[in-house]
């Protein structure tokens, strides 16, 4: 309720009344017009936020030229009226509208002397210095209002720069403090999986080899066992390729680096992809809108085996006849990559947990081609980011240094 109440009243509005009030009340002048212009200024200073600047600076030098005139003209000690179009020009016109409304000001108050009687009166070379000392003060006080005012602009948009650079500084902690945390988590889980892995892979060898030969020495009439036997050895081979992939995230990676060109190894992924694409991703199309980039130093088994990664995720996320879109650019120092879909997106809850070993939202999923992702993407200098919207899709970023590692 206060707030709604502060929108249409001001508290510089009850000052504005005030001063209004007391040049009405106090005025030696008795002329009820005299009153009724000073009453109608002050409404006018009360509504310029609500009727505009421009419209309240006409109304203003429209209404201070009759209060002048009914209490005296040129001898008139209301000549300070002029100052409230002029400081309204100076705070808020550039430098040109404010010049013409302080000329019009300084030319309005003399104008007055047309109105004298020079057969009866004639003006003492004394007040001919009062009258220009009153025109010199109306430019004065517009000049030094408009640097007031424009210093004023000046120390705000520093602070709104100051405040810019700081919220961009926080964004770059906060995603720095997050690569942090997932370096820290990768670490620890890969310690942790490659001694698992190793623990595991004997007792696997043990169960297949056990299956082998129980399905070698036991009769073919015997069809259930033979079938079980070969469940077991599946099966085992299956979670020997998810211990090997376990490893591959685990281990330190040898990076092979050579010098190569960024978008021909894409072209190489997608030409695989293409070929080996089945099922629900036969309809998928690729786009590619590539940027001119130097040759980088990478490893390019490694590096394609990240974009493959991408290109297959995005395109699984992809309803069936979709397109993912594969884009370079050139951005600072760094290549970016950014591989696109219009898919489901991906919840923004999940977004600080996608590269974490052992995250996933698939069925049939181990968690871990992400993480693979952004350990070699890391190893290499580089980054990954993603950013995404649940119902309209994902684009995934990978930055990679121009320099040598």
């Amino acid at each position: 309720m206060l707030s709604a109440w502060r929108r249409y009243v001001r508290a510089e509005d009850f000052v504005w009344l005030l001063l209004f009030t007391a040049l009405a009340v106090f005025s030696p002048e008795r002329n009820p017009w005299f009153i009724t212009v000073l009453i109608a200024l002050g409404v006018v200073q009360v509504l310029e936020p609500r009727i505009g600047i421009k419209l309240s600076i006409i109304l203003k030098l429209a209404l201070c030229y009759p209060a002048i005139y009914l209490s005296g003209g040129i001898t008139s000690s209301y000549y300070t009226i002029l100052l409230f179009p002029v400081i309204s020009a100076a705070t808020s016109l550039g430098p040109l509208g404010a010049g013409i409304v302080t000329l019009l000001a300084c030319a309005m108050y003399p104008s007055f002397i047309i109105y004298l009687d020079f057969e009866q009166y004639y003006i003492p070379y004394d007040q001919v210095l009062v009258i220009v000392l009153r025109v010199l003060i109306l430019p004065v006080v517009g000049f030094l209002t408009r640097q007031l005012a424009e210093s004023s602009r000046m120390a705000a948009q520093r602070y709104q720069k100051a405040a810019e650079e700081l919220a961009a500084a926080n964004q770059s902690l906060k995603e720095a403090q997050t690569q942090v945390r997932r370096s820290e988590r990768l670490a620890a889980l890969g310690q942790l999986t490659a001694g698992l892995a190793h623990e595991l892979r004997n007792p696997l060898g043990t169960m297949k080899t056990s299956a082998e030969l129980l399905s070698r020495n036991i009769g073919q009439e015997n069809a259930m066992a033979v079938e079980l036997a070969g469940f077991i050895s599946s099966e085992v081979d299956r979670v020997n390729a998810i211990i090997t992939r376990f490893l591959d995230f685990a281990r330190p990676q040898h990076l092979r680096l050579e010098q190569g060109n960024l978008a021909a190894l894409l072209d190489t992924t997608i030409e695989r992809f293409e070929r080996e694409k089945s099922g629900a991703l036969a309809g998928i199309r690729i786009e590619k809108d590539y940027s001119e980039l130097p040759p980088l130093t990478f490893d390019a088994g490694l590096m394609e085996r990240v974009f493959s990664n991408l290109i297959v995720n995005a395109a699984q996320a992809s309803a069936p006849g979709g397109v993912v879109k594969v884009n370079t650019r050139l951005v600072d120092s760094t290549a970016e990559v950014s591989v696109i879909d219009h898919g489901t997106g991906i919840d923004p809850k999940n977004l600080e947990s996608i590269f974490n070993p052992f995250f996933t939202t698939k069925a049939e999923g181990t968690g871990l081609g992400l993480a693979i992702v952004s350990k070699i993407v890391d190893e290499h200098g580089g980054k990954i980011t993603v950013e995404s919207i649940p119902g309209e899709g994902t684009v995934f970023r990978v930055c990679l240094p121009l320099g040598k590692l």
